[in-house]
């Protein structure tokens, strides 16, 4: 069976390919002729995987899956949310972001937070979401220099290390995106 994977990320479709069964081929967008970066217009997390996922279904006929994540600060109503990669603006720099938070947050003692990840999948003409969600809080200054986005601001509960602290394989394990994969990847298994 092949999937489309409503991505170009080379990495993340590797990743992703490497850990689901080996009777299912992962094909990315450019790998379908799609060349164009989908909008993402919703006002929730769900709403943008959603709509990846549709359009490469209704554009190409392919079943597809495609995801979405962002961070939310519980003392900032939820966000960056939906915003996360474009919270500072256009340009989307990781530290202007982090920036952004950090100062938002300057005289705030509520600092909870949590990573959520939706991904939704259009197979055989239903939608399954799955997802994955870490809570947290949102440290002062960053710390660690792994990973990327918000990871040098965010300590998972449990954890003493931010998500820039963790190995890959270790934040893999535990982190918002991994859990939504692991769903994901057990629905596809089962089938």
């Amino acid at each position: 069976m092949q999937l489309v994977f409503a991505s170009n990320n080379k990495n993340k479709i590797k990743e992703i390919q490497q850990l689901i069964p080996q009777t299912i081929q992962i094909l990315s967008l450019e790998d379908i002729g799609c060349f164009i970066d989908i909008p993402e217009t919703a006002d929730t997390i769900e709403g943008n995987a959603i709509l990846k996922a549709d359009y490469v279904t209704q554009n190409y006929g392919y079943p597809c899956f495609a995801d979405d994540s962002g961070l939310e600060i519980d003392a900032l109503n939820g966000e960056p949310g939906v915003y996360s990669a474009r919270y500072a603006g256009s340009h989307r720099s990781d530290n202007d972001n982090i920036d952004r938070v950090l100062q938002k947050l300057q005289h705030e003692t509520n600092r909870k937070a949590n990573f959520k990840t939706v991904i939704c999948l259009n197979q055989d003409g239903k939608q399954y979401l799955f997802t994955g969600i870490v809570n947290g809080t949102i440290l002062k200054e960053k710390i660690g220099d792994q990973g990327f986005g918000y990871d040098p601001i965010f300590k998972a509960e449990g954890f003493s290390e931010t998500f820039a602290q963790l190995s890959l394989e270790k934040k893999a394990e535990i982190s918002h995106r991994g859990i939504a994969v692991r769903q994901l990847i057990e629905f596809l298994s089962s089938k």
